[in-house]
């Protein structure tokens, strides 16, 4: 059962308790309660397939920031095999708020490179909330030299609000550092698949975000600024014109793909991954592994030429005339 409810889904709530309540007394005697327990399912299904394909921005962006909803950490467990972490930057320190190392995918070596958030209060904390300073995009760019160096492909995960912005980070070179990130992924000579898997905020989801894929997780989002942001720059209040702005800002998947800024949007188990969080890595799992068989038949020049090409044909120019 979930733990936790979203406002928007608080029509379920009292649905699932009773199926479960359910569950507990048809133990002895299943065949009695069969029927009663099928009609209670479906209705549960048709009211899940009416409040989630009607979803806003804010309500994804609510979802894509779900506390139960799975993290880098997961995928990497149930995706992946013989996972060895990598730490520190070789500079200055290391940065729990990137999880970076090495495993095998379906057999194949590969480099992970991921945000991660934490998935309760402790470790929220330990990881900073999944905010990179400067050293966790430096260890990324060393993870990344080295898939290059060993011609291993590179799976980034995306999930942060965006890269710390304290004193300290800035002091240490924080844009510095995202900015060299960038450089070396548009000429690393290796394929490299990016999925968003939940809050892909501003230059510090982009900064391990320049994949020859990019891929988006149904209830994820990807945007330059939170909604609470735009709205607090715009209408002087985050609260008030958060969903407004989560509208404007084309954050979602579904806004994204149409715009052509990504590849492929993963379905999701209906009612989120955090729903069926083995499921989302099973069907992750699948879409990763077609797109890097696509990838793995080119050689180095075409992957580098497509990439380029991808990179320079996103967004919409407008010529004035060059007035």
């Amino acid at each position: 059962m979930v733990k936790h409810y979203l406002e928007f889904e608080k029509p379920l709530v009292e649905m699932e308790r009773e199926i479960e309540n359910l569950k507990r007394f048809s133990r002895g005697n299943p065949l009695y309660f069969r029927e009663q327990l099928k009609s209670l399912e479906e209705k549960l299904h048709r009211l899940q397939k009416e409040i989630f394909s009607n979803l806003t921005g804010w309500q994804i962006t609510q979802l894509a920031r779900h506390i139960d909803r799975p993290k880098a950490s997961h995928y990497v467990q149930w995706m992946c095999e013989g996972f060895v972490e990598l730490h520190g930057d070789r500079n200055y320190g290391d940065d729990p708020a990137i999880l970076g190392g090495m495993a095998r995918f379906n057999g194949r070596p590969v480099t992970i490179i991921a945000h991660q958030k934490g998935a309760d209060a402790k470790e929220m904390a330990y990881r900073n909330f999944g905010m990179p300073h400067p050293e966790g995009y430096r260890k990324a760019l060393r993870l990344m030299k080295l898939a290059e160096l060993f011609k291993k492909p590179v799976l980034t995960m995306i999930d942060t609000p965006g890269a710390f912005p304290g004193v300290g980070a800035e002091e240490r070179g924080q844009a510095e550092a995202i900015a060299r990130n960038l450089r070396m992924m548009v000429v690393l000579r290796t394929p490299i698949i990016t999925v968003v898997i939940g809050e892909g905020g501003s230059g510090g989801a982009l900064a391990i975000g320049v994949g020859d894929r990019i891929l988006m997780l149904e209830h994820s989002i990807y945007s330059v600024i939170s909604p609470e942001g735009c709205a607090a720059i715009l209408w002087k209040d985050g609260e008030k014109g958060k969903e407004v702005a989560a509208e404007s800002l084309k954050l979602t998947a579904a806004d994204l793909s149409r715009l052509g800024v990504i590849d492929e949007i993963v379905k999701e188990p209906l009612g989120g991954a955090h729903r069926d969080a083995e499921g989302m890595a099973r069907i992750l799992k699948e879409v990763v592994e077609r797109h890097l068989k696509e990838l793995e038949k080119m050689d180095e020049e075409e992957l580098l030429s497509l990439r380029y090409e991808k990179f320079r044909r996103m967004g919409t120019f407008i010529d004035d005339g060059g007035t």
